[in-house]
């Protein structure tokens, strides 16, 4: 069986925001809006509103304001909380070299060498007959390491705005029951799971009691806690 390289992606911070914006995107909100029923754009706050501008311009109107209902998804903190972190509890020093390899998390026979000190040993016992087979005590190992994780609390803030109350409750229903009666999910990317809280309370702000000319609107923000961890120092 020939062995395959299969290249691993760092666990990063961009790779968190990227893994919860997708799952807040594959959530597959709908709602009826006055262009028929359709999904709701969800848009990352972590670009630059003229990129956002020529990037999204489905999301505009012809003046440049954006078109209810949206929903944003925008990082508010990061911190290094010893208290809040995994199942990796140890603090373990790091290799010298720049690879910083400290946890052992796959290990395989490496043939060639393994095949070296057996044909070497039955060569010695059995008068330079490298064929015969016989009992090898020596196996190399290969081991595979990646540097200790760093656990990180992130905060994000999900943030929905309409312009009809239906609309709200179209959209917040889906978040409030995808988790069932618990408040947590793990969602992936490149291959790294992480582990989310999304906090209970649902803040809602509307302006309907104010019958001034301003637009109206109702907007709910929904907090989520994430349980990121970092491996490696990046560049």
């Amino acid at each position: 069986m020939l062995a395959k390289e299969v290249p691993i992606q760092p666990s990063t911070i961009e790779n968190i925001d990227t893994g919860l914006y997708n799952w807040v995107n594959d959530l597959q909100l709908f709602t009826t809006t006055n262009e028929g029923f359709k999904q709701v754009p969800v848009i990352w706050l972590g670009t630059e509103r003229a990129f956002q501008i020529k990037n999204n311009k489905e999301i505009r109107d012809s003046v440049g304001k954006l078109k209810l209902p949206l929903i944003t998804v925008n990082r508010d903190s990061v911190a290094k909380d010893p208290a809040f972190k995994g199942s990796f509890q140890a603090n373990l020093y790091e290799n010298s070299d720049y690879k910083g390899g400290t946890v052992t998390f796959k290990r395989r026979v490496k043939q060639n060498k393994t095949r070296n000190f057996a044909n070497a040993d039955a060569a010695r016992v059995q008068n330079g007959d490298e064929t015969r087979r016989g009992k090898n005590n020596k196996i190399v190992y290969e081991e595979l390491t990646i540097p200790i994780p760093v656990y990180v609390t992130m905060m994000y803030t999900v943030v929905i705005r309409t312009e009809y109350q239906q609309q709200m409750n179209d959209i917040i229903t889906p978040l409030i029951t995808k988790t069932g009666q618990i408040n947590s999910f793990i969602f992936e990317r490149h291959g790294w799971g992480y582990e989310a809280f999304i906090q209970q309370d649902y803040s809602e702000t509307k302006n309907v009691d104010n019958l001034s000319e301003e637009e109206r609107y109702f907007e709910t923000k929904v907090q989520i806690k994430v349980l990121g961890y970092l491996i490696g120092e990046g560049i």
